[in-house]
This record gives C-alpha cells, structure tokens and sequence, in this order.
C-alpha cells in the first residue's frame, strides 16, 4: 500500500536513481515532482556530487522533462562551503575540484589560494594530476585541514568519485579528510536548515542504503527506500537497520 505524505511533511530526496537515471526520468517521477511543486510542499533534491550548481541541475532536469527552480537543489559542495564558514578557522582554501565548488566557497566569502591555506577541499574533477597530488599533500603537512566533499568512491556511472580521488593523499600524509556529504549527518541538517524545516516533520527518499538511508537515520527522519537505483530488494538483508518504508519508485508516494 502507498505511503502518504502528509501536508505538513518536507521531503529531501535524493536524484540519481530515485528521479533520474542516465539522464532519463525514472518512472513516476514527473508525477511526484509536478505533485510536490503544486502543494508548495518543502523539499530539497540533495545529491552528494560537487560538480555541477543548482542551476546546472535544474537544466539537467529540465532536459528530461521536468521543470524544478534551482533554489530546489542542494548539494555536498554547498553543505561543504557552509561547514567552513560554521568553524571559524580561517578563510584560505586550496581547492582541488570544479567550478561548482569554487563558486560555493566562493559565496561563503572564502579566498582560493594555495598560499598557507587553511583548508585543502576535496571534491571531484576529471582533471585530477600529480601536480595536484602534490601539492595538496604539502599543504596537508603543513597544517592544512583535509576536507572531502563526499566519502562516494565512484559515480552513477562508474567513474572514479571523491573518496577515490582522496585514497591517495590520504595514504601518503595519514590524516583521513572529514567528509561533509552524505551519510555525514551535517548534510541532512544543513539541508533542513535551508528549508527551515525540521527531522519529526521531514522523510528522506533515497536508493542507497549506505548513503540516503543512514543518513536519515542518522537525522532521525523517515525513509523510504526506493528500488529504481542502486539498492535492491536482496540488498536490504546485508545491512543491521531498516528505512521505513520501500517501494518500486517514487511514483507509489501518494499525498493527502
């Protein structure tokens, strides 16, 4: 039988897997969306990858056919630039990623600089070289703090992700980064902050047992496990917890 959301609940949910998938809408999607966006329900499209802004994302949405306001996005880049800004410990950041990162530090009022910075973030980049290797390593040792945006080791698509791209700066000065994105709790609480909601009134909607679900646990929200992404229903029994609710996909989310 299908959940039902009700009016006062917020919704994060997760994209790749649960509304997308090889940029294509997964079904029930754009029923769900269109549904959330006409009740002016509270919610956030949260995803762990850094490299592309809100905007970019709500193009990438729109091109499969589903129109959703930048402002409904939020992600590891920008609970990472929000997490710096909490600490108060400097504002001089060596970045190891895309624009989308850059920009969000960037409006957390932080300086890109490899010049005694406080801070080397991590996020993701097809450019990854030696050279950056290199140099983070040195700032590290030099008392640089090491900041990931997300612990995923590779993507969607299978290509090499955060926590890859971190395995060998790790090694080599033996200090781990402190990940900010999902399962990380901060996300999901920077991400209620943002909506200005609050856990006993908001459920995560995810596909990933080791990132969406925990995470809401974790946050004490409701979950719901959707089966169109990357967990399946023989995956379930491999973990200790539980989400408390799972379905096919989002289209069996009703709303009263």
């Amino acid at each position: 039988m299908p959940i039902r959301l009700e009016k006062n609940k917020s919704v994060l949910c997760d994209m790749d897997g649960v509304i997308i998938w090889d940029n294509h809408l997964i079904e029930g999607a754009k029923e769900f969306v269109d549904s959330l966006l006409e009740r002016k329900t509270p919610f956030l499209f949260i995803t762990n990858y850094p490299s592309l802004t809100p905007a970019d994302l709500s193009h990438r949405l729109k091109n499969a056919g589903l129109d959703v306001p930048p402002e409904h996005f939020y992600t590891s880049a920008m609970a990472t630039a929000t997490f710096l800004q909490s600490q108060g410990a400097g504002d001089k950041v060596f970045v190891i990623g895309e624009g989308a990162l850059t920009h969000a530090l960037y409006e957390q009022g932080f300086k890109i600089t490899d010049q005694d910075p406080d801070f080397v973030v991590l996020g993701e980049t097809r450019a990854y070289n030696f050279e950056m290797i290199e140099k983070a390593i040195r700032l590290i040792r030099h008392g640089a703090r090491f900041i990931a945006t997300n612990p995923d080791v590779s993507g969607p698509s299978g290509f090499p992700s955060c926590g890859a791209l971190a395995a060998p700066i790790e090694r080599v000065t033996g200090k781990k980064p402190f990940y900010v994105g999902k399962p990380n709790p901060y996300m999901m609480r920077a991400a209620l902050w943002k909506i200005d909601s609050h856990s006993e009134t908001t459920v995560m909607i995810g596909d990933n047992m080791e990132t969406d679900i925990i995470a809401g646990i974790q946050s004490g929200l409701d979950t719901i496990l959707v089966l169109s992404g990357v967990t399946q229903v023989d995956d379930i029994d491999q973990y200790p917890y539980r989400p408390n609710y799972t379905y096919a996909n989002v289209g069996e989310i009703e709303s009263i």
